[in-house]
């Protein structure tokens, strides 16, 4: 009897000691960035970004494949810096964001591809239609705790895609139709003291 009480404490501490491992961080919009690079009748490159993005990433360290990303851009927030420019791009020419306000990323399959980097394998949905991209990952970084107590990392992470597959036809004559994307993020712990906005 003493046995088998031993072997499931035993078992019960070793599922505590997983679940420790596992760390739920939140996506901080104030430090976080998703950039975009398109051609421009293939002689420049015009970069943008989307100023909000948020989401949640469950890490586990000790087996990159049971770890988690779920990210949401808000696509009205196309940014080019060129006013007229970034009507059309949030006009149905492009994101049509009144009809497809939110981009969002969900991961399903990730891998280790070296060290300090990360194969992610996940659902992209973009203008209403879902396609499967992969993102090369740069981090996560490792842990560091900001002037306010909040434990931090942080990662890189790149795709590439043809816009033509998510619908988004437009300008066809003068943009390119192969696109770069980068999302830059830094997660904070979600048991962290402080929350994000109040840290600088």
């Amino acid at each position: 009897m003493r046995r088998i009480v031993l072997i499931v404490l035993a078992v019960f501490a070793i599922a505590r000691l997983s679940a420790a491992q596992i760390q739920t961080l939140k996506i901080d919009p104030n430090h976080s960035s998703a950039e975009f690079a398109v051609r421009h009748l293939g002689i420049s490159t015009v970069r943008g970004d989307f100023q909000k993005v948020s989401g949640e990433v469950s890490y586990d360290p000790a087996d990159v494949g049971k770890s988690s990303i779920e990210a949401a851009i808000d696509a009205s927030t196309v940014n080019t810096r060129i006013e007229a420019r970034d009507k059309d791009l949030r006009s149905p020419h492009f994101f049509d964001v009144e009809k497809y306000p939110v981009i969002t990323f969900k991961s399903k399959h990730n891998e280790a591809a070296g060290a300090g980097k990360l194969r992610v394998t996940g659902d992209l949905t973009m203008h209403g239609v879902t396609k499967e991209v992969v993102m090369d990952v740069d981090g996560p970084t490792p842990p560091v705790k900001d002037p306010s107590g909040n434990i931090r990392m942080g990662a890189a992470a790149t795709t590439k895609i043809d816009r033509r597959d998510f619908g988004i036809e437009g300008a066809a004559a003068t943009v390119g139709d192969e696109v770069q994307i980068t999302l830059d993020v830094e997660m904070i712990n979600a048991s962290s003291p402080a929350k994000s906005a109040q840290s600088k």
